[in-house]
C-alpha cells in the first residue's frame, strides 16, 4: 500500500522504543536511581503499544505495510533486505508482546523490588521485548531468525537471571542448548528455501511454492525442518522439556515467555507459513500428531505436580499442544485465537503466582499453603478467573477459543476430538486442584510464615486486574457462527490465512451443523463442570492432600517424575556425548593437539639449552667463531 508518514514512523518506533530502553538502562543504569529505571523499562514498552494500537486502528485488515530499511546482504543473484512487515497477523502479535509485555513490566517494579540486580533485570526485560517483535515484524525469515536467536538468548539470560544458583544456571543452559537443537531445523529450512528459491522473503517464497505441486517433496522438507525450529522455540515433544526448568528466573519472566514472547513464536512462525504448510499435508498430520501428543502428556504430568509454578508451566505446554493441533487440522485462525486468549489469562495465572509466592517470602510448594483467600483477596478472585478462564467455562475467554478447536478436531479426526477434550479436562482438574489447595481449606505452612502473609502493592495488583478483565471478555472477539455473531478475529486474519484456505477447502470436511455445535459446547462445560466438581470432591470435601514424594509408588510416582523423560535424556543423549566428548578430548586433544604443542616446546628448549653452550664470555671463542663464519660462507659464495 501506499502509507502515509505516520505509520511508517509509528512501525519503525514500535521496536526501537524498548532498545532505547535497553541501551540507556544498559550503558547509564548505574548512574540512574532504581525506581527510575524500572519506569523506564516499563514506559518504553507502554510506548511501542501505544503506536501498535495506533496502527491497528489506521491500518485496514485487508492491507499490509512494507517497510524496507536497506539491502542487507547480496551475493550473486541473491539479495536479502532488512525490512519490516505490518500485516494483521503481526499487528495481532505486536499488541499482545507489547500489551502483555508492558503489564508484566509494571509488575515487575513491585516483584523485583529490592532485588540487586534491578536495573539489569530491566534491561534484561526490554531487550527480551526487542528481538520478540523483530521476530514478528521482520519482512523475511532471516530477520525473524534473528528475533528468533534474540529470545533464546534473553531467555538465558533470564532464566539464569540469579546466576550465584548453580541449578538456576543449568536451566538457562538447559533451554539455550534446547533451542540450538530446535534452530538448526530452521536453519535447515532457510537453506532449501534459499537454494531453491533464491529468497526468503515470504512473499517471493510462497509465490514460488505455489508453482509447485501440492505434497511436494521439497516443500514438505522444508515445512517439516521449520516445525523442528518450532518444536525447540515452542516446547513440543521432544524438545518440551526446558520449559519447566525454565521456572528457575524470577517469575515476571515466567509470564513474559509462557504467555506473551519466546513460546509463542512458533505457532506465529507456522501461521505465518500457512500456504506453504497447506501444501504439505503431510507435514500438517505431524504437526497434529506432535501437538496432540503434547498436550495430552504435559496435561497427564499436570496432575501431579506441587510447585506452583511447575503446574503452570506443563500447563502452557499442553495449551501450545492445543494450538499446534489446531495449527495441524489447518484451522491457523484458530491456532492463534487460542494463543491471544491463553496470553491474557496465563499471563493472569503467572503472576497470580508470583503474588502467592511474594505473600509467602518465597514458597512454591502448595503443599505448604491454604487458606490464603482470606489475606490476599485481589490475588485470588483474579487468580480464580484465571482457573475459569483456562478451563473453558463459558463466556470466559478461554471457552471461545479452545470451543473453537475442539470443533474443528471434530470436523477432521473424532478421535483427535477425544484426546484433546481428555486433556481440557485434565486442565480444569488440575487448576482447580491448584486453586483449592493454594487459596481454600486451612494454612499449612509455619506460623511465623502465616503472621507475614500480604496482598502485593498496586504495581502487581494492578496487571492482575487488567488481565482478569481481558480473561472474562477477551473470547468475546471469537463468538461461534453458532451464536449468530461474525467471528471478529478470523475476519480480521482473513487476508493472512485466506490462501491456505483456498488450498484445503479441497479437503475440507465440512462445517458441522448447528444442532451439533450445541452439543459439543454443552459436552465441553459438562465435562469442565464435573472435573472440577471432582477436584472439590477430593480436596474441599475429603480434605485429601498430595503425598509427600518418597510416598508415591506406582503410577502416580512415575508421573510425579514426569515419566522419567529428562533421566531418559540423560542416559540415552547426554552421557553419550559426555563420553564421546571426552575420548575426543583424550585422542585429539591429548594425543595430537598436546602432542604437537608439547613437542614444539621440547625442540625450541633443546635448542636454547644447546645454544646456551656457545655463549660462554669467552672472547678467544666469539673470534675463533666469527673467522670461522667468515670462511663457511667465503667457500659456500665460490660454490654457488
Amino acid at each position: 500500500m501506499l502509507a502515509d508518514s505516520s505509520l511508517i514512523t509509528a512501525g519503525m518506533l514500535i521496536p526501537l522504543f524498548p532498545l532505547a530502553g535497553f541501551l540507556i538502562n544498559g550503558l547509564f543504569g548505574k548512574y540512574i536511581p532504581k525506581s527510575i529505571t524500572g519506569w523506564l523499562g516499563s514506559l518504553s514498552v507502554l510506548a511501542s503499544f501505544v503506536c501498535a494500537v495506533y496502527i491497528f486502528y489506521k491500518l485496514p485488515s485487508d492491507d499490509s505495510l512494507h517497510i524496507d530499511l536497506f539491502n542487507w546482504i547480496s551475493f550473486s543473484n541473491f539479495n536479502i533486505g532488512f525490512g519490516l512487515l505490518i500485516d494483521p497477523l503481526s499487528i495481532t502479535m505486536m499488541l499482545v508482546v507489547t500489551g502483555i509485555g508492558f503489564l508484566i513490566h509494571l509488575y515487575s517494579i513491585g516483584y523485583m523490588h529490592g532485588d540487586e540486580g534491578f536495573t539489569r533485570f530491566f534491561t534484561y526485560l526490554n531487550l527480551f521485548i526487542f528481538f520478540m517483535l523483530l521476530l514478528v515484524m521482520g519482512s523475511n525469515y532471516l530477520v525473524m531468525f534473528i528475533g528468533w536467536e534474540g529470545v533464546g538468548l534473553c531467555s538465558y539470560l533470564l532464566i539464569g537471571f540469579w546466576f550465584k544458583n548453580d541449578a538456576y544456571n543449568d536451566a538457562a543452559k538447559k533451554a539455550f542448548v534446547m533451542n540450538r537443537i530446535g534452530d538448526l531445523g530452521f536453519l535447515l529450512g532457510m537453506f532449501l528455501m534459499l537454494f531453491h528459491f533464491g529468497s526468503l522473503d515470504y512473499e517471493t517464497v510462497t509465490a514460488k511454492a505455489l508453482l509447485l505441486p501440492a505434497g511436494s517433496t521439497l516443500i514438505v522438507f522444508i515445512t517439516l525442518f521449520l516445525f523442528v525450529g518450532a518444536t525447540g522455540k515452542s516446547a513440543q515433544i521432544p524438545l518440551y522439556t526446558w520449559l519447566p526448568d525454565a521456572m528457575a528466573g524470577p517469575t515476571p519472566v515466567s509470564a513474559l515467555i509462557h504467555a506473551a514472547t519466546m513460546v509463542t513464536a512458533g505457532i506465529y512462525m507456522i501461521t505465518r507459513s500457512n500456504v506453504i504448510y497447506a501444501l504439505a499435508p503431510i507435514t500438517l498430520e505431524v504437526v497434529a500428531c506432535v501437538g496432540v501428543a503434547t498436550c495430552l502428556f504435559a496435561a497427564i504430568i499436570g496432575l501431579m505436580q506441587n510447585d506452583i509454578k511447575k503446574v503452570l508451566a506443563y500447563s502452557t505446554v499442553s495449551q501450545l499442544g492445543l494450538m499446534f493441533a489446531a495449527l495441524g487440522l489447518g484451522a491457523f485462525s484458530s491456532g492463534m485465537f487460542h494463543l491471544v486468549t491463553h496470553a491474557f489469562f496465563k499471563a493472569l495465572l503467572f503472576l497470580g503466582s508470583g503474588s502467592v509466592i511474594h505473600a509467602l517470602h518465597g514458597e512454591q510448594d502448595i503443599r505448604k499453603m491454604g487458606g490464603l483467600s482470606k489475606y490476599i483477596k485481589i490475588t485470588f478472585i483474579t487468580f480464580l478467573i484465571g482457573a475459569i478462564a483456562i478451563s473453558g467455562i463459558p463466556p470466559f475467554a478461554g471457552f471461545f477459543s479452545k470451543d473453537e478447536i475442539l470443533a474443528k478436531a471434530f470436523e477432521h479426526s473424532k478421535a483427535i476430538w477425544i484426546i484433546l477434550s481428555v486433556s481440557s479436562m485434565m486442565t480444569a482438574f488440575y487448576m482447580f486442584r491448584l486453586v483449592y489447595l493454594t487459596f481454600f481449606t486451612d494454612f499449612r505452612g509455619t506460623e511465623e510464615t502465616k503472621k507475614h502473609i500480604h496482598e502485593s502493592p498496586a504495581t502487581m495488583t494492578f496487571p492482575l486486574i487488567i488481565l482478569a478483565v481481558l480473561s472474562v471478555i477477551g473470547g468475546l472477539m471469537g463468538m461461534p457462527a453458532v451464536f449468530g455473531f461474525p467471528h471478529k478475529f478470523q475476519i480480521y486474519l482473513s487476508s493472512v490465512t485466506e490462501g491456505s484456505k483456498k488450498i484445503l477447502e479441497a479437503n475440507n470436511a465440512g462445517e458441522i451443523s448447528h444442532s451439533t455445535e450445541y452439543l459439543l459446547i454443552a459436552t465441553a462445560v459438562i465435562a469442565a463442570i464435573a472435573s472440577i466438581l471432582y477436584a472439590r470432591y477430593k480436596y474441599i470435601t475429603k480434605k485429601e492432600q498430595p503425598a509427600e514424594d518418597a510416598a508415591l509408588a506406582g503410577i502416580e510416582k512415575v508421573i510425579s517424575n514426569k515419566f522419567f523423560v529428562d533421566e531418559i535424556y540423560e542416559t540415552l543423549i547426554v552421557k553419550p556425548i559426555k563420553v564421546l566428548s571426552d575420548l575426543f578430548l583424550v585422542l585429539v586433544d591429548k594425543l595430537i593437539i598436546d602432542l604437537i604443542v608439547n613437542a614444539s616446546a621440547w625442540i625450541v628448549g633443546l635448542s636454547g639449552r644447546t645454544l646456551r653452550l656457545i655463549q660462554n664470555g669467552n672472547t678467544g671463542f666469539y673470534v675463533f667463531a666469527m673467522v670461522f663464519g667468515i670462511i663457511v660462507l667465503f667457500v659456500l659464495r665460490l660454490l654457488i
